[in-house]
């Protein structure tokens, strides 16, 4: 697959809409997050994330945290001959589950299996999702993992594998397509589980597949009428959603944040998804989409760190916005796909 051609042009600041009006210490805050992994490398980004935590561990007020990245980063637009700049949106679901299989839950969250292993590196999953990332590891060598169809036919039975039980299984897909997300649990307790990997298959979008088959309209097609359509027929919804054969195994993890690749907590609206074939993880991005009017008056005009990856976020321009978790942000997220412009702060020096 040949990548779009793209490059950084260096602007000023005061070229960013609503720079000035922006919160740079949640901004900063969110750099902090995954500077701590950031950090232990080399280069002009690792420079700037040991600076930022020196900085975070006396504090930083609203104007201070502006000059850190007006001091250690210079803007540039990103050019490039792919498809228009393009936003969507994720969110961490709460979903009713059990830790035993139950009359009401039925549905297994898988662990990672033993015999799963990486063709690629966890960052660079996204960017090369085109291929197989992930294969079986067998005492003749490596061989395609079993596909969404056949797991949930049985290839994992016996196993042993079971994290967890949901009730629906198009709770479980969206949880996989999320990523992460807290089971709440029949004592009233919580779990929170993210991503530890996938089978390795190529993702295929189910919007996508109802849109191509005419089943739904491209201008009605959120998160929330995708669910609905799918939870109205059980029989029809498997043979479509067995159209995506990749399938994504989960871990159990403590804290009160979800987790991007980096294994740092995602900052509800300032963790960014982006392509790594293009982006480095760590770096601050500048998102402009002012067509997103639920994001406020003036639509969406942020700062944002790039710290995870996704299967569909393809192209030097392309990013899923981390919303948080829960029912407001699932309102948020199902809603977004949006035009953006993206200006990446690159370290100064590092050109």
């Amino acid at each position: 697959m040949t990548l779009p051609e793209f490059r950084y042009e260096p602007v000023e600041f005061a070229a960013l809409p609503g720079w000035v009006e922006d919160d740079h210490r949640a901004a900063f805050a969110a750099f902090c997050a995954s500077a701590s992994v950031v950090s232990v490398g080399d280069g002009a980004l690792a420079e700037a994330a040991r600076l930022a935590l020196a900085l975070a561990a006396v504090g930083v007020t609203p104007s201070q945290a502006q000059g850190f990245f007006e001091s250690n980063f210079e803007p540039h637009r990103v050019v490039h001959n792919g498809p228009a700049g393009f936003v969507t949106g994720y969110y961490e679901p709460v979903i009713a589950g059990s830790l035993d299989r139950t009359a009401a839950f039925t549905v297994p969250v898988f662990r990672r299996p033993g015999d799963l292993e990486n063709v690629v590196a966890e960052s660079e999953r996204g960017a090369k999702s085109a291929g197989l990332t992930h294969v079986r590891r067998t005492s003749l060598g490596v061989e395609p993992y079993a596909t969404r169809r056949q797991i949930e036919e049985g290839a994992l039975a016996g196993l042993g594998l079971e994290l967890c039980f949901l009730a629906d299984p198009v709770d479980a897909f969206f949880l996989q397509v999320q990523g992460s997300g807290v089971i709440a649990l029949p004592d009233g307790s919580q779990m929170r589980v993210t991503y530890d990997g996938k089978n390795g298959h190529p993702y295929t979008s189910v919007g996508r597949v109802l849109f191509d088959a005419g089943e739904m309209a491209a201008d009605g097609l959120t998160l929330q009428s995708l669910t609905d359509w799918l939870k109205a027929d059980p029989a029809r919804a498997r043979t479509v959603l067995w159209r995506n054969e990749s399938f994504v195994f989960f871990r159990r993890i403590d804290g009160d944040a979800a987790e991007g690749v980096m294994g740092t907590p995602l900052h509800e609206g300032r963790s960014l998804a982006v392509d790594t074939a293009f982006h480095a993880l760590g770096l601050p991005v500048y998102v402009v989409a002012p067509g997103m009017a639920h994001a406020g008056p003036g639509g969406f005009s942020r700062l944002m760190v790039a710290q995870d990856v996704g299967s569909a976020i393809k192209g030097p321009e392309r990013g899923d916005i981390f919303f948080g978790t829960g029912d407001v942000a699932l309102a948020l997220a199902g809603v977004t796909k949006h035009r953006a412009d993206f200006f990446v702060l690159l370290p100064r020096g590092a050109q």
